[in-house]
């Protein structure tokens, strides 16, 4: 039988993985830890997996678990779809970020050259497996990390689900609630990328507030300080909200809403006026650009999302103004 591993970083080795240590399924696996953090995601890390792959004994028709948040589905998923020109591999994510968005559709890659997944594959997992037992073992801005994405996909769904989302208490959750939740929020990722798997048009909607965002999490990198993925994203989604009130039409008070909610639990970046030349730089070197164009992803209203919108450095620098001062 081909050996079967698990990949886990230094926490969800400590937190998760006991919970699922005594499956039958999983009584020969090898384990494979990695250092925890988004700073891991890197070449060293994914060649660290792949040697441990190659020493012990893995072929096409192994199995690799990735047991971990966004940086393990990411780094695992890719270190899968490159072994070997391609494993199996599953996911069970540990993170309310990767249940809701890191470890759904396919995308896989690492960090490289300060910027944030920039090398990568489409790869598909065998299975994604939600087991919400594993939210318990996260802290608040964890939980938040992950709400961020929620908020996003309601935004991109419909008024309902957003109102659901702005009233429930995510720092003090009812469990069964966050659960259906989460399901509901998935499969608003999954209908999107189902229609458009390699991001060639719809899927770009999903990029709601990722192109400040992940500029604003690359600077952070780049100067050594920890930003969790979804308070980027918060972050990207009151400019984006910004850019398309003042641009688009987005109604003025849904924005105040969501923008006072996210103030509320996500703070304000830590960036002054002097970053925005390095963080326009970075916004230029998002994968989804076009002939040299920052294109973002805006919304005329709740669930009508339009992509591949192109706006001046003096509408982006006003919504980073937005963003820092309101």
């Amino acid at each position: 039988m081909d050996p079967i591993f698990i990949l886990t970083d230094t926490n969800t080795l400590r937190c998760c993985w006991p919970l699922l240590s005594d499956e039958p399924a999983y009584a020969d696996a090898h384990v494979i830890t990695i250092p925890a953090s988004d700073e891991a995601k890197n070449l060293n890390t994914l060649t660290y997996v792949w040697q441990q792959l190659q020493e012990h004994g893995a072929t096409r028709h192994s199995m690799l678990v990735n047991l971990g948040g966004g940086m393990v589905t990411d780094l695992g998923g890719f270190a899968a779809a490159t072994f070997k020109r391609g494993m199996r591999f599953k996911n069970i994510p540990t993170t309310l970020l990767a249940m809701v968005d890191a470890a759904i559709g396919g995308k896989t890659g690492i960090n490289f050259g300060g910027l944030k997944n920039e090398i990568g594959a489409f790869a598909e997992p065998v299975e994604t497996i939600i087991d919400t037992r594993m939210l318990r073992t996260l802290d608040e801005k964890n939980l938040l990390s992950g709400y961020a994405e929620m908020i996003k996909h309601a935004l991109l769904s419909n008024r309902k689900m957003l109102a659901e989302i702005l009233n429930f208490d995510i720092l003090n959750p009812d469990f069964n609630a966050l659960d259906a939740m989460i399901r509901q929020s998935a499969d608003v990722k999954r209908a999107v990328v189902a229609q458009d798997p390699r991001e060639e048009g719809l899927r770009k909607a999903l990029n709601l507030g990722h192109t400040v965002g992940h500029a604003i999490e690359s600077l952070a990198m780049q100067r050594s300080h920890t930003m969790l993925h979804g308070y980027a994203v918060a972050h990207g989604l009151v400019a984006a909200l910004y850019m398309s009130a003042v641009t688009k039409g987005f109604p003025t008070e849904t924005m105040r809403q969501v923008v006072a909610y996210i103030r509320e639990n996500y703070g304000r970046p830590d960036i002054v006026c002097d970053d925005y030349p390095a963080l326009l730089q970075l916004m230029r070197h998002d994968k989804k650009n076009t002939a040299g164009h920052i294109n973002f992803t805006l919304l005329s209203d709740v669930g009508q999302p339009l992509i591949n919108q192109q706006v001046s450095d003096d509408d982006i620098t006003e919504a980073l103004d937005f963003l820092r001062e309101g």
